[in-house]
């Protein structure tokens, strides 16, 4: 099926029902469908066919969901781009994935302008701020056109979304996401994440709709739900609890490193934020003491997901059930884990050789399923590396329990070995961030003349409060190994973070190793 359908068939059933509200604007079923479908008429008037590319490059907004629909609905791959990119890093990849067509918002009008010479393949470029050259109008094209479109008939495995990595190892990759892989992540969605979503539950979308919260907007509309958009473009949390408060939002996707954002403000104790049925966290690691700060804050709302790009949303989850603070031994064990894997995911542990690794083994966590990507856009060689053998292979290092839970350790890449043992940089982090004066902590490895690598914690503080290197070394002795704990402690204010809120680990290890041979940083 056509993953545009979802809209069509939610505007013929729910037309009045509230689809997208964002500061004043607000939006109905039937009203959305038909922007969305006078888009896609306007786009076939501009020669872009069924199975071209359009590049969609704005910061939040009802727009957005619109442009990417449009796209679905005529048969074209949709290219959400990261509002946070350099100039550089976008015009690589509207040209990378051969867009026809440029639509934006306001904010980008003078970047796109300067890089105009620099993107020989673009036909069009469509600005939501107006006519100007050498912009089309948004408005205007779709004022031209007709709200009646027959969605394309297409293949299950015609690409619906080209999904860019986030380039930490080198360029970007386009991850080829088909109808079949976002129709499998919708259902899992419903099956796993969400059980009995509807037409009454309202979505707010507070992390950027270009990665995990656009995602998510796929099974919001498949049910008619309400779609709050939050424009801001930075992470507010005050701004957050309070719609979550006004609209009485049931579900939305954060990253790890937003929830501490909001359990670390004041304000979450100022609304109203019962409501939550599902603050779903994913695309990063969340530390232990962390999320049990969590649960006891925003209640009984969270569940963990793991995924990738190449498997979006949808490898493994750790539902609402797993999610207390008082169970038994086993239970609290299972705080530190990824979860199960989703209901028709299939997930195991493989050694160098993709030889199956027995419970409780550490190695490289590989998948396969309707979800997993049919490759990668122009790439043959890494697509042919990553699907090895049918089984997409994450770069993800961890072991499976006794009762079939993921228990995620680290990137393969981020590995340590020092003195011939392996050290995984995440069962460090854990102790360390249980320390009161500790806000977040990497640990990484540094180049060491007699063990190869040795263990460094790069650590920012919490507010107003000290602690030693020493003291931090010390504390570690009573949780984990000598072997494992840090040689040496280094303090900065903030650690760096890529543009979806993850530690960026090769940015840490980049100038202790520079000059030297070391670890794929």
């Amino acid at each position: 099926m056509n993953i545009g359908k979802l809209l069509t068939k939610s505007a013929r059933t729910f037309p009045e029902n509230l689809a997208v509200a964002s500061g004043s604007k607000e939006l109905t079923y039937a009203e959305f469908n038909a922007r969305a479908n006078c888009l896609a008429n306007g786009l076939n008037r501009l020669n872009v066919q069924q199975g071209d590319n359009v590049a969609v490059l704005m910061y939040n907004c009802p727009e957005m969901l619109e442009s990417m629909f449009a796209c679905f609905k005529a048969g074209c791959g949709v290219i959400p781009i990261n509002f946070r990119l350099h100039p550089k890093e976008f015009t690589f990849i509207i040209n990378h994935s051969e867009a026809k067509v440029v639509i934006i918002s306001p904010e980008f009008n003078e970047a796109i302008i300067k890089c105009r010479d620099d993107l020989p393949q673009v036909s069009y470029i469509i600005s939501v701020s107006g006519a100007r050259n050498p912009f089309l109008d948004y408005e205007t094209v779709l004022s031209a056109e007709s709200d009646q479109f027959e969605d394309a008939d297409i293949a299950p495995d015609d690409v619906a979304w080209l999904f860019y990595t986030s380039g930490t190892t080198g360029q970007p990759k386009g991850a080829m996401l088909t109808h079949r892989n976002l129709l499998g992540m919708t259902m899992n969605f419903y099956a796993d994440m969400c059980p009995g979503f509807g037409p009454n539950d309202v979505a707010l979308h507070a992390a950027p709709l270009s990665h995990g919260s656009g995602c998510y907007a796929l099974p919001n509309i498949g049910k008619a739900a309400a779609n709050v958009i939050l424009e801001a473009k930075s992470f507010d949390p005050e701004q957050v609890l309070k719609t979550i408060e006004v609209y009485r939002a049931t579900n939305m996707f954060a990253a790890p490193t937003m929830i501490k954002l909001l359990i670390d403000s004041p304000a979450v104790d100022r609304y109203d934020h019962s409501s939550l049925k599902a603050l779903n966290y994913g695309g990063a690691p969340m530390l232990v003491e962390d999320l049990m700060q969590a649960m006891e804050k925003l209640g009984p709302c969270l569940v963990q997901l793991y995924g990738q790009a190449e498997s979006p949303m949808t490898i493994t989850y750790l539902s609402h059930d797993d999610h207390v603070l008082n169970g038994d031994p086993n239970q609290m064990k299972r705080l530190a884990s990824a979860g199960i894997p989703r209901t028709d995911v299939e997930v195991k542990i493989v050694d160098s050789d993709d030889n199956e690794l027995s419970t409780g083994e550490m190695g490289e966590i590989v998948t396969r399923s309707d979800l997993v990507m049919k490759g990668y856009w122009r790439d043959p060689e890494a697509t042919a590396e990553t699907l090895r053998n049918g089984w997409l292979h994450t770069g993800d290092m961890g072991y499976i329990d006794e009762c079939g839970y993921l228990f995620l350790m680290d990137r393969s890449k981020d590995l340590i070995i020092s003195g011939g043992e392996n050290v995984y940089p995440r069962e460090i982090e854990e102790v360390i961030v249980q320390h009161s004066a500790v806000r977040e902590v990497a640990v990484i490895g540094v180049p060491d003349p007699v063990w190869g690598e040795s263990i460094k914690a790069v650590v920012s503080l919490a507010p107003e409060r000290e602690v030693t290197e020493q003291e931090l070394i010390d504390f570690c002795t009573d949780h984990i190994a000598r072997y494992k704990r840090p040689k040496s402690v280094d303090f900065v204010e903030e650690l760096p973070k890529n543009n979806y809120g993850k530690i960026v680990k090769r940015e840490l290890r980049a100038k202790y190793w520079e000059g030297k041979v070391s670890q794929v940083i």
